[in-house]
């Protein structure tokens, strides 16, 4: 099975042009499955069925993997096998008959609109590493992009002008709004920052740390933990707290489903609809708990 992992590799670089943490993940949870596979003296995917994907799901649960984690690796096995069916291995996805119920979509966390104004101001001074950290903030909280997405953008994705920015993601493009006092923050850290820290002409990255080498995900993630921390907010930050207040807010306020899932970039409606669950039970709950008739 690990030859047609790694076929499956080539495929997501070449021709999905995915992201390295995008690989790497899909492919850290098929070596695991492949491990699992051989313990039961499976070596090939033509060899797996629905029940083989049932007694791995059984086992991650023994294991005691977060619903998160499963349902991360339910996806990384039904992506390879719709690629092997591509190319003609397998005929049939036997991830898509595999139980339901043994993966759960947990709600997102998300802010109120006043603790992102805290999150958002915590960066206020004028040095240059304050300055950076503002314009990562606002920018995350205006787009809704994923933190690895922010991370790989290059100077050149941007229209301050017209305020958008062009996110390119292998194959998939999509334009994405931002809002004024986004453009300000990153046109601040452009045109007064990074010309200072980075002096490397050939790195087009847009945020470094403050050696102008590309920032990690672990130097993002003590960022905001820290931002977080100042501004007192007790709720569970991670990197994809933004990104979730920022599509349940726009749901809250109006915005269609389909457009948010066009500038989330879902490829299917039910990832986006996990927050239309989320409005649906943040307004039940206050209903049940300020309706005077209703306790």
């Amino acid at each position: 099975m690990k030859r047609q992992i790694e076929g499956f590799k080539q495929y997501l670089t070449v021709e999905k042009r995915s992201s390295k943490n995008t690989v790497e993940s899909y492919i850290r949870d098929l070596l695991q499955f492949s491990q699992f596979c051989t313990s039961l003296k499976i070596n090939n995917a033509q060899k797996v069925k629905t029940a083989t994907i049932n007694s791995y799901l059984e086992y991650l649960s023994k294991e005691k993997k977060s619903d998160a984690t499963k349902a991360r690796i339910t996806a990384s096995l039904r992506a390879f096998f719709r690629y092997l069916i591509s190319i003609g291995v397998v005929n049939e996805n036997p991830v898509n008959a595999a139980v339901k119920n043994k993966v759960s979509k947990k709600l997102p966390g998300v802010l109120d609109a006043s603790e992102i104004v805290l999150l958002l101001s915590q960066p206020s001074g004028d040095d240059y590493k304050s300055i950076r950290d503002k314009a990562m903030l606002e920018l995350l909280y205006a787009t809704g992009i994923k933190v690895s997405e922010l991370l790989e953008l290059t100077v050149y994705d941007f229209n301050l002008q017209l305020g958008i920015l062009h996110l390119r993601n292998g194959k998939k493009e999509r334009i994405i709004p931002i809002y004024p006092a986004a453009v300000k923050s990153v046109t601040e850290y452009l045109v007064n920052v990074r010309p200072a820290i980075v002096l490397e002409t050939e790195q087009d990255k847009l945020f470094t740390n403050m050696n102008g080498a590309p920032m990690s995900r672990q130097g993002f993630w003590k960022l905001i933990k820290h931002y977080a921390l100042e501004a007192g907010i007790k709720e569970e930050i991670t990197p994809h707290t933004l990104r979730h207040s920022f599509a349940a807010h726009l749901l809250e306020n109006g915005a269609k489903l389909q457009d948010i899932k066009e500038m989330l970039g879902h490829s299917d409606i039910s990832s986006t609809q996990i927050y239309a669950q989320y409005i649906k039970n943040k307004y039940t709950s206050n209903y049940a708990k300020f309706h005077p008739l209703a306790k």
